[in-house]
């Protein structure tokens, strides 16, 4: 099993990123998502002075129940994730089947904080997004997919995020194989020429090398909307809404 881990701070793109490789490869890609590995219940020192919880922060995830996940796919074993509800902060009793694949791609604000996971990956990267498009981005996915109210995310920026992110997610890049900045297609396009490589009976040590833009980037980027432009939209229509 092939392992692709994928960093970024909040807001920065890792899931479009994550999608658009898969939708430019022509080939079955599983996808791992770190959030749903946060804790059932976060331990009481990440209590924030506001009376919440620093969900930014490393030890908010299941770090054990994590690397056991990653091993078992590594092995060719099938894993049970668990599922996490954002809008209500706890884990559910359900879980979803993950089966082993060659290809895997693992997406998380950590996703290169633990060497050992580093050890696992096979290749790193890191998007790097300036930090007004990821809050804009973060306010937009929060308010209208998670129910949050505007002041509840830009209280929550100052008070966690912004300061996680500059001592714990930021530093991440240094693991990082290669770095990607706002503007994602290029790397996305080099990242599932390589997936494809992989898949390829007689590519015994793939490279990245003569890369070629698959046909349906168009079409792909029409759907993905993925621009500061339509983020910034959107908040200030969310603004509007608030007044």
């Amino acid at each position: 099993m092939f392992l692709i881990s994928i960093c970024g701070g909040s807001g920065s793109g890792k899931t479009t990123f994550t999608e658009k490789v898969r939708s430019f490869s022509n080939q079955q890609i599983a996808v791992l998502n770190m959030d749903s590995y946060y804790l059932p219940k976060l331990p009481a020192h990440l209590k924030t002075s506001s009376g919440g919880f620093n969900y930014d922060h490393p030890e908010a995830f299941d770090w054990k129940l994590l690397k056991k996940h990653l091993k078992m796919l590594k092995e060719g074993k099938e894993i049970k994730v668990p599922c996490y509800d954002f809008k209500k902060s706890s884990r559910l009793k359900q879980t979803t089947n993950l089966k082993p694949n060659k290809v895997i791609l693992f997406e998380g604000i950590f996703s290169l904080y633990d060497e050992e996971i580093r050890e696992l990956s096979d290749i790193t990267a890191f998007l790097h997004v300036e930090a007004d498009i990821r809050f804009i981005r973060r306010l937009h996915r929060d308010v209208e997919e998670r129910g949050r109210s505007l002041d509840s995310v830009i209280n929550q920026y100052y008070e966690t995020v912004r300061p996680m992110y500059q001592q714990f997610l930021d530093p991440q890049r240094q693991y990082a194989n290669f770095i990607v900045g706002e503007e994602t297609d290029i790397a996305a396009t080099i990242l599932a020429a390589k997936v494809n490589e992989l898949f390829s009976p007689m590519t015994k040590t793939p490279h990245l090398l003569r890369v070629q833009a698959p046909e349906n980037m168009k079409k792909t980027n029409k759907k993905i909307k993925n621009t500061a432009s339509e983020h910034k939209s959107a908040t200030q229509k969310l603004l509007k809404k608030k007044k």
